[in-house]
């Protein structure tokens, strides 16, 4: 990653069109699918030179106003131009402790004691802990589970999520988030080349530079005991660790999905 700044101002700049920018196509055959380096340079205004620097990693420090508008152009949202700046104006590259997954234990508690699907996952996406509940819904729940892999390499995955395309965007774009800019981390990068190479799908999402910290939202699944749910997701960070989240799923009281849930929850009792 010598070149972070390069590679996603490339990355980000092929998924604009002229049009919707404002420009016109043009009668040229373009050799590129996206803007031209020219084109970003002018829209942002400045020279078509210092942008090849900023690409080719010649120039890394431009300033606030560069980097908002070189935003701007490449139609990035607040996250992304965030991280774009971030990567402009990096800090200490120094290698990382190795961190401890370790779980407050009031968090410990309340996986055992809540009636809902819940597990702890760090930014790796290794499940540490989860409540029996949550391994009913899912064996990928299990600690000790990557649930990366299990998205990307488990053929039976697409099947067990609908929206398998659509979650497998947002757990791209939720990890590279997670990992930041800022430090080495050779357990995050052995990660992402071992996904690389096994995963088709990944490695396109990967190169895509998508950046989105996801806080919750709706997952539907596709059980093989309770069949379709709707579940509601929320994540909390856990404060004070290296990258852990907390993940709770749970649903709308009254609905079906309300009672496949308590029908789980039943089940997971028994299994006891």
């Amino acid at each position: 990653m010598d070149n972070a700044l390069g590679d996603f101002l490339r990355a980000r700049r092929e998924l604009v069109t002229p049009a919707e920018v404002g420009l016109p196509p043009g009668n040229t055959l373009r050799r590129v699918p996206g803007l031209r380096r020219e084109e970003v340079a002018l829209l942002a205004g400045i020279s078509a030179e210092y942008y090849l620097r900023l690409e080719q990693g010649r120039d890394r420090s431009p300033s606030a106003q560069v980097i908002d508008a070189i935003a701007a152009v490449l139609r990035l949202d607040a996250e992304g131009t965030a991280y774009l700046l971030a990567l402009a104006q990096p800090k200490s590259r120094r290698r990382p402790a190795r961190s401890e997954d370790r779980v407050p234990a009031g968090l410990a508690l309340l996986l055992r004691t809540i009636n809902v699907p819940a597990m702890v996952i760090n930014k790796y996406n290794d499940v540490v802990a989860a409540n029996a509940l949550a391994q009913e819904l899912s064996p990928d729940n299990t600690p000790g589970v990557n649930r990366l892999r299990s998205l990307f390499l488990d053929p039976a995955a697409p099947g067990y999520h609908p929206d398998w395309e659509k979650i497998t965007v947002a757990a791209v774009a939720h990890l590279r988030a997670q990992a930041g800019t800022e430090t080495r981390d050779d357990r995050l990068h052995a990660l992402i080349e071992e996904m690389s190479l096994k995963s088709d799908r990944f490695r396109q999402l990967w190169a895509r530079h998508d950046v989105r910290l996801s806080t919750g939202g709706n997952v539907r699944v596709r059980h093989p005991k309770v069949g379709d749910l709707d579940l509601l997701v929320e994540k909390f960070a856990v404060v004070g660790s290296d990258g852990l989240e907390a993940l709770l799923l749970h649903a709308k009281p009254g609905t079906p999905t309300a009672d496949a849930l308590a029908l789980l929850s039943s089940m997971a009792l028994e299994a006891r």
